[in-house]
C-alpha cells in the first residue's frame, strides 16, 4: 500500500492522541497528515483539504465522533460523504459500537493502539471498502458484515431479492 499518498484526517479533542496517531502514522509512511479538535473543525478542515481517510474519537465535546460521522454522511453540504470512518474509542460498549455504525461508521479502532491493529484498520478501509447504502434513515457504508448461509428470513434490500430470483 502506498502511505504516502495518504491524506489522513486526525479527529480528536486529546492532544496526546492525535500525537500518538500521527507517529504511527508517520511510521507507516504517511505524509499527509491533518489534525481537528473536534467534529466540527474537522469539517472544516476536510472543506479545506481533499482527505482520504479519517480517524475520530467517540467522545468529544461540544461534537463528538458519532455527530461528526452523522454529519459527514447526511449534511446537505458534507465535503466528502464517502470517506471512509475509523471511529477510535475507548468505549467499546456494544451500545456505544452499534450507535457508531448507525451512524456511518467504517471500521472500529479499540483503545490501547498498536501499530499493527492500525495497519489492519487502514487495510481494511482502503483494500476492503464495503458498498455504501441508502435506507430511509441511513446512509453509509453497509452494516452487513457477514453473509450468513443458514439465514431464510425475508430479504430486505432490492439486490437481495433480485438475486434470489434469479
Amino acid at each position: 500500500m502506498r502511505y504516502d499518498l495518504l491524506r489522513i484526517l486526525l479527529v480528536d479533542d486529546n492532544h496526546h492522541m492525535r500525537v500518538l496517531l500521527t507517529e504511527i502514522l508517520r511510521a507507516l509512511g504517511v505524509v499527509h497528515i491533518y489534525e481537528a479538535n473536534d467534529g466540527a473543525e474537522g469539517l472544516q478542515m476536510m472543506r479545506d483539504h481533499p482527505i482520504d481517510i479519517i480517524m475520530t474519537d467517540l467522545s468529544m465535546q461540544p461534537l463528538d465522533g458519532i455527530d461528526f460521522v452523522r454529519l459527514l454522511r447526511n449534511s446537505p453540504d458534507s465535503p466528502n460523504q464517502l470517506a471512509p470512518v475509523i471511529m477510535v474509542t475507548g468505549h467499546s460498549t456494544f451500545a456505544r459500537v452499534n450507535e457508531a455504525r448507525d451512524a456511518g461508521v467504517s471500521e472500529f479502532l479499540t483503545k490501547p493502539l498498536t501499530a499493527r491493529v492500525v495497519v489492519e484498520r487502514l487495510h481494511q478501509a482502503i483494500e476492503h471498502p464495503r458498498p455504501f447504502v441508502r435506507s430511509g434513515d441511513y446512509f453509509g457504508p453497509d452494516r452487513r458484515r457477514r453473509v450468513d448461509p443458514a439465514y431464510d428470513g425475508p430479504r430486505r434490500r432490492e439486490s437481495d431479492r433480485q438475486s434470489r430470483s434469479a
